[in-house]
């Protein structure tokens, strides 16, 4: 079982930035695919970003592409999230997310492990 903790969420004005880290514990992360999702009031979960087991390859929706970014540091068993340019329609709670594997998907039902998730609102 891996445990994973989200923190960094907090309030932030339109265009401003936030990083978010995840903090994993119970195994070492070094073998998964580690990524972050989404879910604002009323939507689905929404792909973030995610990334290999090496850090040398990296996933995005269009939507957050050249604004996030997405870094692992397995001695730490951490992973961050970089927002930077946030808009309004950011605002979510962020989940970190852990698959056993090495295929990155979109789609949430193939991740194996969720935190509690980290609130991130941007205002206008």
């Amino acid at each position: 079982q891996v445990q994973l903790v989200e923190s960094g969420g907090g309030l932030v004005q339109a265009g401003g930035s936030l990083r978010l880290s995840c903090a994993a514990s119970g195994r070492t992360i070094n073998s998964y695919i580690m990524g972050w999702f989404r879910q604002a009031p009323g939507l689905e979960r929404e792909f973030v970003a995610a990334i290999n087991w090496k850090g040398d390859s990296t996933y995005w929706p269009d939507s957050v592409k050249g604004r996030f970014t997405i870094s692992r540091d397995n001695a730490k068993n951490t992973v961050s999230l970089q927002m930077n340019s946030l808009k309004p329609e950011d605002t979510a709670l962020y989940y970190c997310v852990a698959r056993r594997g090495p295929t990155v998907y979109t789609d949430p039902v193939e991740y194996d492990f969720w935190g509690q998730g980290t609130q991130v609102t941007v205002s206008s």
